[in-house]
């Protein structure tokens, strides 16, 4: 697969270029490699498309934002069509404004339309999918079941009876445009206008489906496969160009949009990339030490816990965390100690704890005061 090419450099633009700069500029690529100027051109096709890739991000603040701060790689893409899902349909049902009647506008097809036919867009569905701490740590597949529309398959999406129920409009013989010409103070001007009679689809329905009663489109359940990567993070939103509702009587499908959910572990914390563990120990296990079995994304593991471990201690298990989505290494597993002091004593405890207070290995020492009054110091800071 090629390297895509920075968005800036499609069009020739420095990144401190303004909207108008923008769009200025995207114009003249599209004017450039339009398929009506280089017809079967493959080339200036794909030169065609990646203008528009990178005018759709960078017209967009948010998204010029994200891709000026992460490049292609974006945690979550941009939805939409970045990404090379762009079809020419797509490119002048979007931006078939900013070409100002050069072109006519679009392509026909479907119908018979001809160089302005508008190219209607389905709606974008929105699903919450729930991970659990190891499908992020390893990445996972997923099948979902979505109810959506979807093209009529008796019609083949134009809403008429057997597909073929239709004529075309006599109005805009097809293009779906209607060109007026409009005298003003400055001379003549022409002005192109979504055709009245058909809706801009450039047909009018003669007999109507019985299956979708003209539609184009019925609901129906889809079973969807999702490819979540590695990393993700509560409320990541993920992208998946086409999966979306259909459009009716044809034209682009909308997009599915994934948000991630994390199912919450019953004993690990996820602090970014760093995956956090409480640990009680006791007092004997704290000062005596030992080995001690804890969960880790994977399993248990053993630790080992060194004698006269102090509460606060971290003791750090390195790539034990979770993989970061831009690829950038792999966190910890941190492991949080506490000592647990009972709240109730036998006699016998209580003697064994009486006969050790007097003991200078029971007493803190200076080094340790000093240490405990620097750590309160910090948290007051």
């Amino acid at each position: 697969m090629a390297k895509k090419r920075d968005y800036y450099e499609v069009l020739e633009i420095s990144k401190t270029a303004t909207i108008t700069e923008i769009k200025k500029a995207y114009k003249k690529k599209a004017i450039q490699y339009h398929p009506d100027k280089n017809p079967g051109n493959t080339e200036a096709e794909d030169k065609f498309k990646e203008a528009a890739e990178a005018y759709e991000i960078l017209s967009d603040e948010q998204k010029r934002a994200k891709y000026d701060r992460y490049g292609h790689e974006a945690p979550g893409g941009f939805g939409g069509h970045a990404g090379g899902g762009f079809s020419m349909d797509d490119i002048f049902s979007q931006f078939g404004d900013i070409f100002g009647g050069h072109f006519g506008g679009g392509f026909g097809g479907g119908f018979g339309g001809g160089g302005g036919r508008r190219v209607t867009r389905g709606s974008d569905l929105r699903v919450k999918v729930k991970l659990t701490l190891k499908e992020i740590a390893t990445g996972v597949e997923k099948k979902i079941k979505v109810k959506k529309y979807v093209a009529c398959q008796h019609c083949n999406g134009n809403g008429s009876e057997n597909g073929t129920a239709y004529t075309t409009c006599s109005t805009c013989n097809g293009s779906g445009t209607q060109t007026r010409i409009v005298n003003t103070m400055l001379g003549q001007m022409q002005t192109q206008t979504t055709c009245s009679s058909c809706n801009g689809e450039g047909k009018n329905i003669t007999k109507k489906c019985p299956h979708c009663s003209g539609e184009g489109i019925i609901r129906e359940e889809e079973v969807i496969t999702i490819n979540i990567p590695a990393g993700v993070a509560e409320g990541m939103q993920l992208s998946m160009s086409g999966k979306g509702n259909a459009a009716r009587h044809g034209g682009v499908n909308g997009d599915l949009l994934i948000v991630v959910e994390e199912e919450p572990h019953p004993e690990l914390l996820r602090d970014e990339n760093d995956v956090v563990y409480n640990l009680l120990l006791s007092v004997s296990t704290a000062a005596l030490g030992g080995n001690i079995e804890i969960p880790t994304i994977d399993g248990k593991v053993k630790v080992k816990i060194d004698p006269g471990t102090q509460p606060g201690k971290v003791l750090r298990l390195k790539n034990k965390g979770l993989p970061s989505v831009h690829r950038y290494g792999t966190g910890d597993l941190l492991i949080n100690i506490s000592v647990y002091i009972p709240e109730k004593l036998d006699d016998g405890e209580k003697n064994i704890l009486s006969g050790l207070e007097n003991s200078p290995n029971f007493q803190p020492n200076k080094s340790v005061k000093d240490k405990i009054f620097s750590h309160f110091r910090r948290m007051f800071d």
